[in-house]
């Protein structure tokens, strides 16, 4: 699909545009607000951040932005054009005031969900790239927009972030040629790849240590889930923001089907991390628990206590995968 041209004259007419990502914002949500930031015509492109990134890893975007504005909340009144980045819903756009605040703005949506329902006034949306970050590179080549070392980095930290390191089926033949293309433009593959993949904190690997600790296999091998509990991360030192790939850890384990992570960021709130092997896709069981995502990977989050929602979202699992009722969950 090409980048259709709504976008691009809208983005080139902007004169104070505000880009906007998801709570809780990953790497590709970030690279994208701050790569189209810095490539966008007007020299007043700036990104909004109501919560403090605490994350090392998200910190280090921010030095490789070398300079995107990140402007207070009320910025966003002022702003001609709202650009939301990597959001699949409404309720998951982090401004100040919610969605409510930019609803009757001219709100630009660029995203790769499958479940995004269009909720902008100009919609772009291809479930099959494998991150924002590349349909941001290839709005930038699109549009002729300036593309220089420091915006390929930060798209190129995106893509490999959402590819697990170029691994999983969302690895296509243009995902590989906009790295490439990024790569030859200066991003620093080895200064990123360390910053994301090698370089971790004290607190970090210590909550690690939890995952792997927390880690158990069930369903005859097909499920694997860890838990962390508010007490837990606080006691690494860490915060809702650290919560990241950790669920990449029981999906490591050989035969699983279905892996999740359970993390109560914040008392009484669960997020659920749902990714699928071996051709299981995960999305519809998200969906049924109130959450989206992709067709392999998604995630929904949970009011209840860890006691009540890893039983519920087990069983919810085991009956997707067609388990026998008596087959152990637990």
């Amino acid at each position: 699909m090409s980048v259709p041209r709504e976008v691009i004259d809208t983005l080139a007419a902007a004169r104070l545009p505000v880009i906007a990502g998801h709570v809780t914002p990953d790497i590709d949500a970030l690279g994208a607000m701050l790569g189209l930031a810095r490539s966008l015509p007007s020299s007043e492109a700036a990104v909004v951040l109501p919560s403090p990134l605490e994350s090392q890893k998200l910190q280090f975007l921010k030095e490789l932005s070398n300079g995107v504005p990140i402007v207070a909340p009320e910025r966003m009144e002022l702003a001609d054009v709202v650009v939301v980045v990597d959001t699949a819903s409404t309720k998951r756009v982090n401004v100040s005031g919610h969605w409510e605040a930019i609803a009757q703005k001219l709100v630009v949506n660029i995203d790769h969900h499958t479940t995004n329902p269009d909720y902008g006034r100009i919609n772009w949306v291809e479930d099959n790239a494998s991150s924002t970050c590349e349909l941001i590179w290839k709005l930038i080549r699109a549009a002729g927009w300036n593309l220089d070392a420091a915006t390929a980095g930060l798209l190129y930290a995106g893509i490999y972030s959402d590819t697990a390191g170029f691994s999983l089926p969302s690895t296509t033949a243009d995902c590989l040629e906009a790295a490439a293309d990024l790569v030859r433009s200066g991003a620093d593959v080895d200064r990123i790849g360390c910053r994301i993949a090698r370089s971790q904190e004290r607190h970090e690997f210590d909550l690690i240590r939890k995952v792997y600790h927390n880690t158990h296999v069930v369903a005859e091998g097909r499920i694997a889930y860890s838990t962390l509990t508010y007490d837990e991360i606080a006691s690494c030192g860490c915060s809702p923001q650290d919560i990241d790939d950790q669920v990449s850890i029981p999906r490591s384990l050989s035969g699983i089907r279905v892996a999740m992570l359970f993390s109560e960021g914040e008392k009484g709130i669960i997020r659920i991390n749902l990714r699928g092997e071996s051709g299981t896709a995960v999305l519809p069981l998200a969906e049924k628990l109130g959450g989206g995502g992709h067709a392999y990977s998604a995630g929904v989050r949970i009011r209840g206590t860890m006691d009540e929602v890893v039983p519920r979202v087990l069983v919810e699992a085991g009956q997707m995968l067609g388990l026998r009722q008596e087959t152990a969950l637990f």
